[in-house]
């Protein structure tokens, strides 16, 4: 007998015996007729923090580095590009009273008159430049007496060559703002712009910025769209921001100071991100913080998604990983009176200080601001002291405004443990759970929350990924088996929405070529976007949450891992759908009969299926959809399914019902 015929016959063998118990179907009782908790609109969010280049040089579109020379070193991003016929220099000058915030700026001098002097800005990693688009070149500029200088703007190719050329003059003596547009010619993703100055004299140059025209919304000087259409796919029901570790900065100097990131872009003061220095062996000195993506930037991003705006503010302490700086208690004002004045500035009528800003940068409406965290990842009695005063001071004056407090970096241990009973005694609405662990951990703790105290205080999964194996590629540690991991442990986050009210993967960013951490949930270039296989495990949460928790269970018991199964349930009574999610860690398939509850089902369901083989394997630039869903129709016979969750498999049965 043939090999082939051999394994066919031992296959058999094994299953008509029982020992391949992979091949036994699996009852799941889905008890559609009992909806439980809610599920809070908020449930599935986003975590967006300033590192990897997710800010400048990502999702705010700016191509220019160091537009406005603020940087420590305040050439850089910039070179001499070329001269002809006489000598030209550029150098940086000081304490310009045009903007006391944003001091530094730029002197080109050109001697003879019919020379020409150039700089080029090699943008962040090169500057991403497409085909048929449009970009909008400003600057600021003065021209020195006796001068006659005119500006010509090239962007080129690495070789050098031009592929979209405008020119400006009209500059006088006064600094004034000027704008031309540019249209590219090809598809480049390593350009650089090229300032071309001839004439005579010197001129004064500052915020020099490009932008290309099509931006998310269509806001001038916004945001990338494609990065922002990825985030939107989601259907965030929040956005933590700004951070993370920046809220609290290596030092309290470096701290993250919201106030600074509104007004006029030309006069928010730059800072190092604190990500500059911070991982030894993935340095980025050209990583600073030009906060054209400010606090208001944050609010309208989150108003466009739909999503609720969840800031985050100092409580006065540093990192206590770097710097470990505490504000003594008694000096506490100002910090509580930025969180007064960000409220303010989100809510307040427009005939307020901070109400009245947010008007004259185009928004009179209110942001109806509901949260708000106090500090990011602190820990022990120096956090738990200064919790307590701004718990005091905000519960006091804006008593509507749920606070999320924080049991620090770990998921258990004496600070987590500490944390806990301290904020008990308290009244936070919402604790913040961190947890980076490998991915058996989520297997693990898919259970987490099932004896949590169901009237105590809920948590808030602020940040969560697994950290498995990694390569050299920036994207490889984003494998499958890390988001097949941590989709059973959101199995138990949703089965347990009356405690875990809201959860965000961190990070969200991060560039190929400027990555400091990973993994991440969204990697991009200066013209790709990808979503990871984590990412694809977060859309089918959050596409298909629900409103309240359905009880889906085998043998009477909640389904958390048994022979490496996990699954949860949720139901949208209004829409007649019903959300089966279906989680398989092993390398065999499961068959599964679902026996749905009394309800009038459609004869046929939905079943989206995110799944490979390997599980190593990740999705890249140059292989996007490695790991991608795939959706197929199976048949509703009655109130049942009979399917299968194949090997190494997230699943979603998406089940319409006759509403109610």
């Amino acid at each position: 007998m043939k090999r082939k015929g051999v394994a066919a016959l031992l296959m058999m063998l094994l299953c008509s015996s029982g020992i391949v118990k992979a091949q036994e179907f699996l009852e799941i009782s889905v008890q559609s007729g009992k909806p439980g908790a809610e599920i809070r609109p908020e449930m599935w969010g986003v975590f967006f923090e300033d590192i990897n280049f997710a800010a400048d040089g990502g999702i705010y579109a700016e191509l220019v580095k160091n537009r406005s020379f603020e940087f420590e070193l305040p050439m850089t991003g910039w070179r001499a590009a070329s001269r002809q016929n006489g000598n030209g220099r550029m150098v940086p000058n000081f304490y310009s009273p045009f903007r006391q915030s944003n001091p530094h700026f730029m002197r080109i001098y050109i001697d003879p008159s019919f020379g020409s002097f150039a700089v080029a800005n090699e943008g962040f990693r090169g500057m991403g430049i497409r085909k048929d688009a449009q970009y909008s070149l400003s600057v600021s500029a003065r021209l020195s007496e006796n001068s006659d200088i005119k500006m010509t703007a090239d962007l080129i190719t690495p070789s050098g060559e031009v592929i979209g050329k405008s020119e400006l003059t009209g500059f006088s003596g006064d600094w004034k703002s000027h704008r031309i547009a540019i249209a590219a010619s090809a598809d480049e993703q390593k350009a650089q712009l090229r300032i071309t100055f001839s004439g005579r004299g010197s001129l004064d140059i500052d915020m020099v910025s490009l932008f290309p025209e099509d931006t998310w919304k269509g806001r001038r000087n916004g945001l990338r769209k494609d990065i922002v259409q990825m985030i939107a796919d989601l259907k965030p029901g929040f956005v933590r921001f700004p951070g993370g570790c920046i809220v609290e900065g290596r030092n309290l100097l470096n701290r993250y100071q919201w106030k600074t990131t509104v007004g006029p872009v030309e006069e928010r003061r730059m800072i190092m991100n604190r990500w500059n220095v911070e991982i030894g062996s993935r340095q980025a000195p050209d990583y600073y913080q030009s906060f054209g993506l400010g606090f208001f930037e944050y609010f309208l991003l989150a108003e466009d998604m739909g999503a609720e705006p969840l800031p985050i503010l100092n409580c006065g302490m540093s990192c206590q990983f770097n710097a470990a700086e505490v504000v003594p208690l008694e000096e506490l004002d100002p910090y509580i009176q930025d969180a007064f004045d960000l409220i303010e500035f989100a809510n307040g009528e427009v005939t307020t200080k901070w109400g009245g800003l947010r008007a004259e940068m185009g928004h009179p409406g209110k942001f109806n601001l509901k949260f708000l965290g106090v500090g990011n990842e602190q820990w022990d009695e120096q956090y738990i002291e200064r919790y307590k005063v701004f718990e005091k001071a905000l519960k006091s004056k804006y008593p509507e405004i749920k606070l999320v407090s924080g049991s620090g970096p770990y998921s258990a241990g004496r600070y987590f443990e500490y944390g806990w009973n301290e904020l008990k005694k308290l009244n936070p609405d919402l604790v913040d759970e961190h947890y980076y662990m490998p991915p058996e951990w989520f297997l693990k703790n898919a259970t987490r929350y099932d004896n949590y105290d169901r009237k105590g205080i809920r948590v808030f999964a602020g940040e969560y990924a697994a950290h498995g194996k990694e390569g050299t590629e920036p994207e490889s540690r984003n494998t499958w088996w890390s988001a097949l991991c941590e989709a059973a442990f959101m199995t138990g986050l949703e089965r347990n929405a009356d405690i875990v009210n809201m959860a965000s993967y961190a990070p969200l960013l991060a560039h190929v070529d400027a990555w400091q951490w990973r993994p991440d949930l969204i990697w991009f270039d200066n013209l790709t976007t990808i979503g990871t296989p984590n990412y694809y495990v977060q859309k089918f949460f959050s596409n298909y949450s629900g409103k309240n928790v359905v009880p889906v269970t085998s043998g009477g018991k909640n389904i958390t891992g048994q022979e490496g199964i996990y699954a949860s349930s949720t139901i949208d009574p209004k829409a007649g759908k019903l959300y089966i999610k279906i989680v398989n860690s092993t390398d065999m398939p499961r068959p599964v009969t679902l026996v749905l509850g009394p309800l009038q089902y459609a004869k046929t369901a939905t079943k989206e299926t995110l799944a490979s083989g390997n599980r190593d394997a990740f999705n890249s630039i140059a292989d996007p959809r490695a790991i991608y869903p795939s959706a197929t129709q199976v048949k509703v016979a009655g109130r049942k399914i009979i399917d299968e969750a194949g090997p190494l498999s997230v699943n979603v049965f998406i089940i319409d019902f006759k509403a109610r």
